[in-house]
């Protein structure tokens, strides 16, 4: 007898929780993983942390006493906004972007907090040595070990970055770099994909986006499969990841997320680091540069291109140099900081052309 299996529309796979975390003590397994992880309770002693358990109005009282004064970028959006993203032509953002004071927004958050749909504000991504430099002397990660001590100059300070808002939701989206995210007080839950769900993601557009990404133009908790049928692929992958003030949350490198808080005030503090040397530049860079010279070329040339490209750059980076001297290699060998500058130098001059 043949039976009728609906298929998935709701995301039930968990993301693994690894227990008993010390901030002092992340296991090298975490940094190397690629797959998310929930650190439960890492940062459970953090001064914010217990105070924000206490209250929401403490725990404003001590972001204030640690700001230092200088106006940030704020999103502002109407009461009853319940994702970050665009209005119904994609022709701008449905939320405005300007500068304020956070003293004067938190103030805003804690007179509202009470409200069923309170207007939008968001601060997001804010740099806490510029708007919060003593905040982070008690709420810091000390990321060492011997996953930052092999590279020393590329790890040893990761940028560490502040969000501040009530119920918001950030569409899904990728990092270029990993990230440890720190639930610091509120909830939040997390929608995790791998890279390879790209296509089954729908991202928007490159330039106009939120915070810099692409994102998805799926809804996640009302999908329009007639209008993106190939979410229905990525439903199965997909990962749920949801924490409490105190846990924190590794993303590899390139993951898909969507962040949503679920509390009337939300803070979280969180980490990007890049396992790749900063001086040899951005893929994205790499992307925009592929958009602009090969997507449109013939097919025929596309597709010799593409071998080119799986050939020298996707395929084992030994493979295109080892039937090569060592001397004779060039670019097909290790490239060090003197190659990497005549090499930028040199595309710069191709490209000014």
């Amino acid at each position: 007898m043949l039976m009728n299996i609906k298929p998935m529309t709701t995301i039930t796979k968990k993301s693994k929780i690894l227990y008993d975390c010390h901030p002092d003590t992340i296991p090298e397994e975490v940094y190397t993983s690629t797959e998310p992880i929930i650190l439960k309770g890492l940062v459970k002693n953090w001064p914010l942390t217990k105070v924000g358990l206490d209250s929401d109005e403490k725990a404003i009282d001590m972001l204030k006493s640690f700001y230092s004064g200088k106006p940030s970028s704020v999103y502002f959006g109407d009461a009853g906004i319940n994702r970050f993203g665009y209005n119904e032509d994609i022709s701008k953002l449905n939320f405005e972007i300007r500068k304020a004071q956070i003293d004067e927004i938190l103030d805003e958050l804690l007179l509202t907090i009470n409200d069923p749909q309170p207007p939008i504000r968001y601060i997001a991504s804010n740099i806490i040595d510029i708007y919060f430099p003593k905040l982070i002397e008690e709420h810091n990660l000390p990321f060492s070990g011997n996953y930052f001590e092999a590279n020393p100059l590329e790890y040893a300070d990761p940028l560490k970055g502040i969000w501040i808002g009530n119920k918001t939701l950030s569409p899904c989206h990728y990092d270029a770099q990993s990230n440890i995210a720190c639930v610091v007080v509120g909830k939040r839950k997390f929608t995790l994909f791998p890279p390879e769900q790209v296509n089954n993601l729908y991202p928007g557009p490159l330039e106009l986006n939120p915070g810099g990404p692409a994102i998805t133009m799926v809804d996640f908790d009302n999908p329009d499969f007639e209008k993106y049928p190939r979410y229905r692929n990525a439903i199965p992958i997909g990962q749920i990841a949801e924490l409490e003030a105190g846990d924190a949350i590794f993303i590899p490198c390139m993951w898909w997320h969507q962040v949503q808080s679920l509390s009337p005030f939300n803070v979280l503090i969180n980490y990007w680091w890049n396992s790749f040397p900063k001086i040899r530049g951005q893929a994205m860079h790499a992307l925009k540069l592929a958009l602009l010279s090969i997507r449109d070329r013939p097919e025929q040339e596309r597709q010799a291109w593409k071998h080119l490209f799986d050939y020298y750059v996707f395929g084992d980076s030994q493979h295109a140099a080892e039937h090569l001297p060592a001397a004779a290699r060039g670019l097909l060998g290790p490239i060090n900081d003197t190659a990497v500058r005549q090499l930028r130098a040199e595309l710069l001059q191709k490209l000014n052309r």
